[in-house]
């Protein structure tokens, strides 16, 4: 079982992501963007940073990469795709998963820890958590809104792809826990068939106590189960 990390040029968490891969056990591998085929990988991830400089949107760029084509086939066979902030930012540009990600509403780059709700657990990153249950983990974006049209929310919303939405704090107020205005408050999301999942706050980034959240950890525990599944 390999997972392939995709780089493409301004990348910043594809070491952080192998890392989390590692540490549950997991085989996986960087690989460049120029390259065509991800023969004998079972799945992949686009992880954050800012590819080809965020020039033009978040994510516009990347989608053109010859890679690109190699991780639409490992998804339209059923095999996990995830993209991690800057990668769910290039998921929706290449239209493998609806909306788009917009301007924070603060028009700022937000760096700092998030509270998460998880909407659904039975995907092949997500059988780890418990329903409903709370986590903390990080987000560093600019562009972490999520938006789309009344139609789309809808069709979401009604086939449960909203698989992760911001939330208050344990005991806290019920307000200002939005950190950058996302429509009904999504966090992440996932595709009709339920293997390719974006999400805009950083799993890999809280999957060892000392990050401040071991949270993220079963997001990869999950998959790795799930890949146990497909071999």
């Amino acid at each position: 079982m390999k997972v392939a990390v995709i780089q493409f040029p301004g990348s910043n968490c594809d070491q952080d992501t192998l890392w989390a891969l590692r540490l549950v056990g997991l085989k996986a591998e960087p690989v460049w963007h120029t390259e065509r085929s991800l023969e004998g990988f079972q799945a992949a991830i686009l992880p954050g940073g800012f590819s080809y400089g965020d020039y033009l949107r978040a994510g516009a760029l990347a989608k053109f990469s010859p890679v690109m084509e190699a991780v639409r086939r490992l998804a339209s066979g059923g095999y996990p795709v995830v993209g991690i902030c800057n990668g769910f930012q290039v998921l929706t540009e290449a239209g493998l998963l609806p909306g788009a990600l917009l301007a924070n509403t603060n028009l700022h780059f937000t760096c700092k820890d998030v509270y998460l709700r998880v909407e659904r657990t039975d995907l092949p990153h997500t059988t780890g958590y418990r329903p409903h249950q709370v986590l903390k983990m990080p987000i560093a974006h600019g562009e972490g809104r999520y938006y789309a049209d009344a139609e789309t929310l809808e069709r979401l919303e009604q086939n449960r792809q909203v698989v992760f939405r911001y939330a208050p704090a344990p005991e806290e107020a019920e307000e200002g826990y939005n950190p950058n205005g996302s429509l009904h408050d999504i966090a992440g999301i996932v595709n009709e068939q339920g293997n390719v999942l974006g999400l805009m706050p950083h799993p890999e980034r809280a999957v060892e106590g000392v990050l401040g959240s071991e949270d993220g950890l079963p997001f990869f525990v999950s998959l790795k189960q799930a890949l146990e599944g497909i071999a």
